[in-house]
């Protein structure tokens, strides 16, 4: 069955009297009979389920208006609006937006913080009568995911979730729909789909991706277009209701079962796409759901009908002893010079392991997963046997992870699995029973088994599970390597579910053990081995992996294995940063993000003579150029871009403490702010973050500024420029107000505009000397503006 939600509340509001910059949400308490008229509105138009007017009403959001006390109220009230609007007639949406912040390591909000943020308003929703909650316009993945969590402990409503997408077909921090599918659906959401940001003709591509991804329904509520201001000044949005109705049909066609609007749309494009639905079904949707991990940005399927994937194992102390005593010490420098290196060797999995002893392996893990995440793209194995630590490590990552391992023994199963169903984490399942090891493959599988039992019991499902083997060592057991065979083919034959393991034990106390592995791995492969965990940086196991594919018909006709006949491990996957000249090696440890290195790398290039404007120019500045060349080519995401210009701005601390003369010395000064009315500041403080890490004096007024305030900044700070954010529609006159009396102050400034709303026509008609479209191009727009402050810049 389709259903049909409403259309926008913001400019419904505004035309019902909302004036600019005041709370949306104190509507429901001063003026409901507005409220109430816009949900009648769309429920005459067709909407099947109306949505609350309470996107901003969180504790987090409503602290600027000075509201944050009385969020249960404000919920309360909206629901019961729109309860009395219904009339049973349509079910009712508890609405809950973003915070506006980004959770660390992004931004300076607290997992934990943002958790209880969003559990305080989804128990209020739920509390006052709501029949779903609808988490929406996220723009991060982490983000979504301390609000499921938050929403799934304080109630039982179905939940739906939609990110908000941009042109390129990803968030803003880099997450793609198939991620997003993945990871949502595992962790517990009713409902996944995509609002706002864009139309609904470029959603079409969006809603495919979601619904091939996925089991549960998929929803789409796009804008009517770009806003743009007429000739009188008033805000517009391009699509008529029967244009926008239009598109009904093909976004169903897509896997769309959940229709609606988000900006710009009104009652008339709701009853425009209930019409353009009348007699039409739910599409025929075929999801055979395979064991796939993600990271924040990529996804990785590990099944039979698929390349092996390769699970590296370097991160882990066991039998290492400097590594471990770099754990210990607090450094990890190490793990994540592994996490880089394994990558570029070919891993597609990471496995993480924190096992040391008299550490606090909870705050190892956290931390090891946090920063291995912000630097890799490589999906995440959790490999521990503390529950505390598997607990940290799956709260803060940011995607789906595979737990490793979980055994028949009974504390695994009733710990882990609990862990598993909450955060949406896969298992790797380890036949160990509390009574050992068992000898023969027949006792294997039946182990194996036995913990999928327990695990469906426990809520997981097929494509959640990941079968280990169990390598003994075969100079102990004559049979350890017949009995892996042996295992693997019956999963095979009986489960059917991919396989895993650790292949370097069946060689212990053995001579030549590289030619024992390798020739095992072959025979392992060829009964049906997946994802071995192994040392990705080994050659002669990197060959027969390769040459196992072209044999096994996973590389057609051998052509991978051709073009890598020359060579397995390219210098680059083995290099050390450390290795290269002075100036390439401060370049790649920015564009790698290698903040706990940075500083040693200026400390030997000052050591080596080169001075402080070499290191900036060949450097710092060549690694940002590089950087924002990636960024824009879709080669790295926000993320990365984040870690290296934090980088970045140890680098510069370094330089200023090695060339105090030049310690006040920047690339020029820029006055930033988000204009009067409006409150987002999310991308203001992004670019600003990237202009300060870049050499620029920042000087931040924050949001809901006004043109006054910004003008005497200019002139007090003689900024060299002044960037200006608008994201709302309604605020988008303000910039023309504040250029108008720049010009008119004699400020020498160079105005910057960028935001949601904004366009490169708006920013020409308005007067602005350059419009961003993100923090990477505004950067590069302030670097041509100080040297040629005469340029006019059209990035």
């Amino acid at each position: 069955m389709i259903e049909i939600f409403d259309g926008a509340m913001g400019t419904m509001l505004q035309a019902g009297g909302l004036k600019p910059g005041a709370c949306p949400e104190l509507m429901n308490l001063e003026h409901p009979d507005v409220v109430k008229k816009i949900h009648e509105a769309y429920i005459d138009a067709g909407s099947t389920i109306i949505t609350t007017n309470t996107f901003g009403a969180s504790r987090l959001k409503l602290e600027h208006y000075g509201l944050s006390n009385r969020v249960a109220e404000l919920n309360r009230a909206a629901v019961e609006i729109a309860k009395s609007a219904s009339k049973n007639r349509v079910k009712v949406a508890g609405d809950i937006g973003p915070t506006g912040k980004f959770i660390a390591p992004l931004g300076d909000l607290d997992f934990d913080t943002a958790y209880q943020n969003f559990f305080e308003q989804a128990k209020a929703l739920s509390d006052a009568g709501a029949d779903f909650l609808i988490i929406e316009t996220c723009i991060d993945l982490q983000e979504m995911r301390a609000a499921v969590l938050a929403s799934k402990d304080a109630c039982n409503l179905p939940i739906i979730c939609q990110m908000s997408y941009s042109e390129d077909g990803r968030t803003v921090t880099g997450t793609p729909p198939e991620v997003a599918a993945v990871t949502l659906e595992s962790l517990g959401a009713s409902i996944v789909g995509v609002n706002c940001s864009l139309g609904p003709e470029q959603l079409i591509s969006v809603v495919e991706k979601l619904a091939k991804s996925c089991r549960i329904p998929v929803s789409v509520q796009p804008n009517a277009g770009m806003p743009f201001l007429d000739s009188s000044g008033a805000t517009r949005y391009p699509m008529d209701a029967e244009t926008f109705g239009s598109f009904a049909r093909k976004l169903v066609a897509a896997g769309a079962a959940y229709l609606g609007g988000c900006c710009g749309t009104t009652p008339d494009h709701i009853r425009a796409v209930k019409k353009n639905l009348e007699g039409v079904s739910e599409a025929p949707r075929k999801f055979n759901r395979k064991l796939t991990l993600t990271s924040r940005t990529k996804s990785v399927t590990i099944d039979s009908e698929l390349p092996t994937r390769l699970i590296g194992e370097r991160i882990n102390p066991t039998g290492r002893k400097k590594l471990a005593q770099e754990i210990r010490e607090g450094s990890f420098l190490s793990v994540k010079k592994e996490a880089v290196n394994q990558v570029k060797a070919g891993a597609d999995i990471l496995d993480v392991n924190m096992g040391v002893g008299g550490i606090d392996q909870a705050a190892a893990m956290k931390r090891a997963i946090v920063e291995i995440s912000q630097l890799t793209d490589a999906p995440l194995a959790i490999d521990t046997s503390d529950p505390a630590a598997l607990e940290e490590g799956l709260k803060h990552y940011p995607g789906r992870a595979l737990i490793n391992s979980v055994s028949a023994e009974k504390d695994r199963i009733e710990k882990f699995l609990p862990l598993a169903k909450r955060y949406g984490a896969a298992i790797l399942c380890l036949p160990l029973t509390d009574e050992g090891v068992p000898k023969t493959a027949r006792e294997r599988v039946d182990v194996a088994k036995s913990i999928i039992n327990e695990a469906k019991k426990s809520g997981l499902d097929d494509g959640d599970f990941l079968l280990d083997s169990l390598v003994m060592t075969v100079s102990a057991d004559a049979r350890a390597c017949n009995e892996v065979l042996e295992t693997l083919a019956t999963y095979k034959s009986e489960l059917n579910l991919p396989t895993t393991m650790g292949l370097s034990n069946i060689s212990f106390g053995l001579p030549n053990r590289p030619l024992i592995n390798s020739t095992f791995f072959a025979m392992a492969l060829a009964f049906g081995l997946n994802a071995p965990i192994m040392n990705p940086y080994d050659e002669s196991m990197q060959n027969v992996l390769r040459a196992s594919s072209a044999l096994l018909g996973e590389d057609p006709n051998g052509i991978s294995f051709s073009k890598n006949f020359s060579g397995v491990v390219s210098k680059a996957a083995t290099a050390k940063v450390s290795d290269l000249p002075p100036l390439d090696a401060i370049k790649q440890a920015v564009i790698d993000g290698e903040k706990d290195e940075v500083a040693n790398l200026i400390d030997r290039a000052v050591s080596e003579n080169f001075d402080a404007n070499e290191i900036t120019e060949k450097s710092l500045t060549a690694a940002m150029n590089e950087i924002g060349i990636d960024f824009g080519a879709g080669k790295i995401f926000l993320p990365q871009v984040l870690l290296s210009a934090e980088t970045m701005r140890i680098a510069f601390d370094s330089l200023k403490q090695k060339f105090p003369a030049q310690e006040t010395r920047s690339l020029g000064t820029v006055v930033m702010a988000t204009v009067k009315g409006d409150v987002h500041d999310l991308g203001k403080n992004i670019t600003g973050a990237l202009l300060a890490n870049s050499g620029f004096k920042l000087i931040d007024l924050g949001k809901d500024v006004d043109s006054k305030t910004i003008v005497d900044a200019a002139i007090q700070y003689d900024a060299d420029i002044v960037g200006l954010c608008a994201l709302m529609t309604t605020t988008m006159v303000q910039i023309d107000k504040v250029i108008e009396e720049l010009h008119n102050s004699g400020s020498r400034a160079k105005v910057m505009v960028g935001g949601a709303a904004l366009t490169q026509e708006y920013a020409d008609k308005a007067g602005a000397d350059a419009y961003a479209k993100d923090g990477v191009a505004a950067v590069e727009i302030a670097k041509r503006f100080v040297s040629n402050p005469n340029l006019k810049s059209d990035l």
